[in-house]
């Protein structure tokens, strides 16, 4: 299991209201003032807001959306070459642009018409109920800043590029967005953070870095792979095992390397049926059941 605050650079607000992100030591931007200045400004602007308001527009600058140029360009292609049907398909008729970053409301008129969601901003980590419940509602919870214009091709810590071309080209498919919407309903029925924490485990394993057999191939639809440049590569020389949510739900693994073990499943249908069954039934009692503990 890993813990979901590794994943994110942490964000206080002091009692003077300024908004401070704690990048660490290894961040490729911790030595950059500008940089730092950047992403707690933008943080600032997502703490900010509040639901019903208009979500907050970053003014990128030329070097960020040089970044998004340079990355989206590469994904795309790595998309088309090791991405699955369902995936390649759902992102072309999204057609996210590759010129610019895009504002969130941006992502979401493209989103909405097709699987109804929307995204909502984030200033950093977004707790686990609060992150998976909201897909009940078809939202998104996204950051909204962009990985550090020395390293385009790498970030330690979920982006805009992972939570666009990641996620949204994933969402919109139907198919997965329906996914993502029964985990939020599941969210509701769970009251101890073991069983939430299990099940944000097997979404770890399943859509954020789920593969499938494709005409004889294995590839990707889960968003950390469909976001990684490097990771992208890397997941045919992981070790495959078939759907299993007990495995997945207490797998331990390290967030900081590439996933030496993936769960492969045989077909879209079957994500639906073994990962979709499991979050469309799942509760307290179930996860206690297949990890042999009480509640």
């Amino acid at each position: 299991m890993f813990t979901e605050g590794q994943l994110y650079s942490p964000v206080t607000q002091g009692d003077d209201g300024n908004v401070l992100v704690h990048l660490s030591d290894e961040h490729p931007g911790v030595h950059d003032p500008e940089y730092r200045a950047r992403r707690n400004a933008i943080a600032a602007m997502a703490l900010n807001y509040r639901a019903g308001e208009p979500v907050p527009q970053v003014e990128y600058t030329e070097e960020e959306q040089r970044v998004w140029r340079i990355v989206s360009a590469e994904l795309a292609f790595k998309r088309a070459k090791y991405a699955c049907t369902e995936v390649v398909e759902a992102a072309d008729r999204l057609n996210l642009p590759t010129d610019h970053i895009p504002q969130l409301d941006e992502v979401s008129a493209k989103l909405f018409p097709r699987t109804g969601f929307r995204y909502a901003p984030a200033a950093g980590l977004v707790p686990l109920r609060e992150f998976f419940g909201s897909f009940a509602d078809r939202i998104f919870h996204s950051t909204q800043y962009i990985r550090h214009h020395s390293a385009p091709l790498y970030t330690p810590e979920p982006d805009a590029v992972h939570e666009i071309l990641g996620h949204a080209n994933q969402l919109a498919s139907p198919r997965f967005a329906a996914l993502y919407e029964t985990v939020g309903a599941a969210v509701q029925r769970l009251e101890t953070e073991r069983a939430l924490k299990f099940l944000a485990d097997v979404f770890w394993f399943s859509l954020e870095f789920g593969v499938v057999r494709e005409d004889n191939e294995v590839r990707c639809y889960g968003a950390g792979l469909l976001s990684s440049f490097g990771e992208i590569e890397e997941f045919r020389g992981a070790r495959l095992r078939p759907l299993n949510i007990a495995e997945m739900g207490t797998a331990v693994y390290d967030i900081t390397h590439y996933q030496p073990i993936l769960y492969c499943a045989r077909s879209i249908t079957e994500i639906e049926d073994v990962v979709g069954g499991f979050f469309a039934t799942v509760d307290d009692e179930a996860v206690a059941a297949l990890t042999r503990q009480p509640v």
